[in-house]
């Protein structure tokens, strides 16, 4: 089974985290210095796996987050091509620690995930159908600065933006029905709920 293009291998992306947090703490300029600023979808990805590790548990992280990712994902919507955040985001930092002890966190998972991605039901992740998940990944975050009192329940929302850019990075149309059968499964516990 193929593996996904090298450039958007999640291990690859954690390695690079590592070597972005040598100091003792690592802000989101010196991340886009260590990705680059020309792709997009790459960095949606990063910002919600890091959001996936228990890094959404400490205070205020989620929302940063989710102003990330929306402002990343409106971009990639408009068909833009170089990544633009306020300088009051990329001057956000956080400790070198807990960065490596995330990226620690997700070896094990994002391996797997490597190992099984291939080329499958393109149709949803090319044309219309990319516009669309683009537009779920900028609404999913919305909800984050709310849920921020309930320990590590922005890591489902995250896990969900994960797959579904993860899909689209790799062409593999699983992954984006794995992330919109997640969506579902939230809507429906939300419902349950009220």
């Amino acid at each position: 089974m193929p593996a996904p293009e090298t450039d958007h291998r999640l291990t690859e992306m954690l390695d690079g985290l590592e070597k972005a947090g040598q100091g003792r703490k690592v802000s989101f300029r010196d991340l886009l210095r260590q990705f680059g600023d020309r792709a997009i979808t790459p960095f949606i990805l990063l910002i919600a796996l890091l959001m996936v590790s228990p890094l959404s548990g400490i205070p205020g992280t989620p929302t940063l987050a989710a102003m990330i990712i929306v402002t990343m994902a409106v971009q990639a919507l408009s068909g833009r091509k170089r990544i633009w955040l306020p300088e009051f985001l990329l001057r956000q930092r956080l400790r070198s620690e807990r960065l490596h002890q995330a990226v620690r966190w997700m070896r094990k998972p994002c391996a797997f995930l490597d190992r099984h991605s291939q080329a499958r039901l393109q149709f949803l992740t090319k044309g219309v159908m990319r516009w669309i998940t683009l537009a779920v990944c900028a609404a999913i975050p919305l909800a984050w600065p709310l849920l921020e009192i309930l320990p590590m329940v922005t890591s489902v929302g995250a896990a969900t933006v994960s797959l579904l850019v993860f899909g689209l990075l790799t062409h593999d149309g699983v992954y984006v029905l794995l992330g919109y059968c997640a969506v579902a499964l939230s809507v429906f516990a939300g419902l349950a709920l009220l």
